[in-house]
């Protein structure tokens, strides 16, 4: 293997090995063997492109090419023009598929599931720095910055994981770093030749003859290399077990913060997958909220946080929506009719100085906030979300919200939901198994109405399906773990609310899955406490007329609803109680009717502009045009670079035979150095007669050069033609043209009258097409697409910078200040 070859498998296996670190952020782990695939294709593009005398920038826009490309294959597929190429629908998905992935890093506990938008984080980051390393290391040949990315990379997974074996992790990615300086150090040494032995070496059954070649053994400055790299791993690893005052670093987890583990840090309650099965599985029942309400038993009385609207087949997420500010009175629920019977109640709130959360959990539906503080409202799921910072830690807040009581008979009865919400939230993926729908089907059957269906699903999860609470299985909450909570019968709130919500929407019910705190435990004093083992999710159904209606089929929690139990008469109100001095517990009579519109056929745009003035419509607009506009000019201009030999080259092309006509050229633009490689003007020959002939050779040599023939300035005119008639096996014609060109050069560099040529724009391009009939179809579109003499743009720059750097030696040199004191030499003696 050639020492370039192996510099490109060392940079592609350090990559790979620092990319190693960031297994323990996401499970499952298939993700990495997509990454070293699409790594591996990367970095064969850049090998393929550096056998071809190109210029290094070249080699580094196509390997970007190839990265974007297959980004789009991978993640976009579906929007891409061809499949293949990534066109603005394509970049728009790509540049989606990235909000949401940091809004999934945010959300989830390490180790997060790995939805479409953290694969395409974790594929892109590793490509990136994969793109960097291959280019400083093998491109540019420079393998030590070449650690930089590779730091970020570790860096990165440091900082987010929270395992107690980083140190193994560091290991790899240290040794892929060490095996990629191994191997530059090789070919460096290498291109020194064979090394000297250190000392004398004998001849078999002789005396010693003196130094000779060794090869046999590792040589000492490679042996030197190895105990170097070896000892600084050493000292990283054991520095900072050694000293306590390091125990934080890279090597170490991030601690119990943000997870509920063990005691001190921040409580997290909202990941559904990690935090809230934590949550229930703590020894002890932490606090990390109380409340006092006057709506009397508190058994209904969930503290909600968010809801998960959007099932893609891999999780359940919240949608994307804006926010606006908090008004005064929050609008009417969506939904509710004026003949459901509500009762308003008011609660104070205080959250724990250990637990923070961006959302604020409130009663639903809640209709006044007052809390101080930064924090915004989405009103399509009616939450609070903390802004710039602001989170639930110590909050204390007081909420008035509504008890909704409807009736059997009402729910039963309920019409259709609007088309444009029916369309949202009855989606399931293509993914979802058919046992899913099945089982519904089944469950359900003989049901006269979706009120009937969904009181259905609730008994047959939380009784009469023999399932089980168990808070020790797997939380995955994609289609294959809703399939295996069927077959196995056992899981916690998430299985079961999740499921059940699936199942709804495959019946045709609007459905979604709500995230927060079950009522809590009442105290001696009057208030109710919330621990971190009352965290809960449930499913609530959308019923017109009457809204978004909770459900519990998660047995032994929480507090089933009073209208799903037919044997118990709805509508029995409690007498409210006074929470605590100062607030009011008059109830007041039912909300006014709502809008004409819902808010959810407002957000799908339904009813005209609707919207209140100065507040952001709740409209899902997805990623912001500038946004995109910024992204698809970024894929043009990386689209753009591979061609950029070819615009120079035609733009050259036609300058050279524009003076070879004998067209007077602009000021300034007369004998170039860029056009003249020879820089000949005798000044016994008109300028532009000298310019113009000379342009004509130049694109001949360059023509013959995108063909394969490489220029040999060693050769006068007349034997540079006849090399380029053998070599490129040109026609009686454009032999002859070669051979005009030629010696029109020799008569205007050597002649004593030297005189202007005519027709030498015709035989460079009788040249050219003979040039092109003898060349194969590869060579023809080699020489259009990715010219060889586009290289003389490199030269030129480089000549360019020589000039200026040697400018400035000289402006700076020593002799030019002379005769300026010096300062004293403190030196004596």
């Amino acid at each position: 293997m050639s020492s370039r070859g192996r510099l490109t498998l060392c940079a592609f296996a350090a990559t790979l090995m620092a990319a190693a670190s960031m297994l323990p952020l996401v499970e499952p782990a298939g993700w990495i063997l997509q990454a070293a695939f699409v790594l591996a294709v990367q970095s064969g593009t850049g090998a393929l492109v550096r056998r071809a005398p190109v210029p290094r920038a070249l080699v580094v826009a196509a390997q970007a090419l190839v990265t974007l490309v297959l980004l789009t294959v991978v993640f976009a597929r579906e929007q891409a023009l061809a499949g293949l190429l990534p066109g603005p629908e394509a970049v728009q998905r790509l540049a989606h598929l990235l909000t949401s992935g940091a809004e999934d890093v945010g959300r989830y506990a390490a180790p997060a599931p790995v939805t479409d938008g953290i694969r395409l984080m974790l594929i892109g980051g590793v490509l990136l720095v994969g793109l960097a390393v291959d280019a400083l290391a093998v491109t540019f040949r420079s393998a030590a910055p070449a650690g930089l990315p590779l730091l970020a990379l570790y860096s990165v997974a440091a900082g987010l994981s929270e395992g107690g074996a980083d140190w193994l992790w560091f290991l790899l990615a240290a040794g892929g770093y060490l095996l990629l300086l191994l191997a530059e150090g090789r070919d460096r040494l290498s291109q020194w030749g064979r090394v000297f032995s250190g000392g004398a070496a004998r001849s078999p059954g002789g005396p010693a003859v003196g130094a000779v070649f060794s090869s046999s053994r590792p040589t000492a400055p490679v042996r030197t290399g190895r105990r170097i790299g070896a000892l600084a791993l050493g000292v990283s690893l054991l520095v900072p077990a050694a000293l306590p005052a390091l125990d934080g670093g890279m090597l170490i987890g991030t601690g119990g913060s943000g997870s509920g583990k063990g005691g001190g840090g921040t409580i997290s309650a909202v990941n559904p997958l990690v935090s809230l099965q934590d949550n229930l599985n703590q020894p002890e029942n932490r606090q990390v909220m109380s409340y006092r309400t006057n709506a009397g038993a508190p058994q209904g009385f969930y503290l909600r946080i968010l809801a998960l609207d959007q099932f893609n087949g891999s999780e359940w997420r919240p949608s994307t929506r804006r926010l606006k500010d908090v008004p005064k009175r929050l609008p009417d629920p969506a939904g509710l009719g004026p003949d459901v019977a509500v009762t308003e109640i008011r609660s104070n709130i205080s959250a724990s100085r250990s637990y923070q959360q961006t959302y604020l959990p409130l009663p639903y539906p809640a209709t006044e906030v007052r809390i101080d503080g930064r924090w915004r409202y989405e009103p399509v799921g009616r939450t609070l979300v903390g802004d710039r910072g602001e989170t639930t830690r110590g909050a204390q807040y007081q909420v008035t919200s509504l008890v909704v009581e409807p009736t059997a008979e009402q729910l039963a009865a309920a019409g259709p939901a609007p088309a444009a919400l029916r369309r949202e939230y009855t989606r399931v993926p293509g993914t979802l198994p058919k046992v899913v729908e099945e089982t519904a089907n089944r469950v359900t059957k003989g049901a006269a109405n979706d009120y009937e269906r969904a009181v259905k699903l609730q008994d047959y999860f939380a009784s009469d399906g023999g399932f089980s609470y168990n808070t020790s299985v797997n939380s995955g909450t994609g289609s294959a773990a809703i399939t295996r909570f069927l077959k196995d019968r056992q899981g916690f709130c998430v299985h079961f609310s999740f499921a059940m919500a699936a199942m709804a929407r495959t019946l045709g019910i609007p459905a979604r899955v709500a995230v927060g705190f079950t009522p809590g435990t009442e105290q001696s004093d009057g208030s109710v406490s919330v621990g971190l083992r009352d965290a809960h999710a449930w499913p609530e159904l959308y019923f017109q007329g009457v809204g978004w209606t909770r459900f519990e089929p998660t047995p032994t929690r929480g507090s089933t609803p009073a209208y799903t139990q037919q044997d118990i008469p709805a509508g029995d109100t409690n007498v409210p109680a006074q929470p605590e001095k100062g607030s009011s517990a008059a109830p007041s009579v039912a909300p006014s009717v709502p809008d004409s519109c819902p808010a959810q056929m407002r957000k799908q745009g339904e009813c005209g502009s609707t919207a209140a003035p100065g507040a952001a419509a709740p409209t899902d607009s997805g990623t912001p045009t500038s946004t995109v506009a910024g992204l698809v000019l970024l894929a043009v201009v990386i689209l753009a670079l591979p061609l950029l030999p070819l615009l120079w080259r035609l733009r050259a092309r036609r300058r050279r035979l524009s003076l070879s006509t004998g067209r007077t050229p602009p000021t300034g633009q007369g004998a170039t150095a860029t056009d003249l490689d020879h820089g000949i003007a005798s000044g016994r020959t008109p300028v532009y007669a000298t310019t113009g002939t000379l342009a004509a050779w130049q694109e001949i040599t360059d023509t013959a050069w995108d063909h394969g023939i490489e220029p040999d300035d060693s050769r006068t005119p007349r034997k540079a033609a006849a090399r380029v008639v053998r070599l490129g096996r040109l026609d009686p014609d454009a032999a002859a043209a070669v051979h005009r060109v030629a010696g029109a050069v020799e008569q205007v560099l050597y002649a004593p009258e030297p005189r202007a040529s005519t027709g030498l724009a015709e035989d460079v391009e009788a040249v050219r097409a003979g040039l092109r009939a003898s060349a194969d179809r590869l060579t023809r579109i080699r020489a259009v697409v990715a010219p060889r003499s586009a290289v003389r743009v490199i030269w030129a720059a480089s000549d360019r910078w020589a000039a200026i750097t040697g400018r400035w030696t000289a402006l700076w040199s020593r002799d030019r200040w002379a005769g300026w004191p010096r300062r004293p030499s403190r030196q004596q003696g």
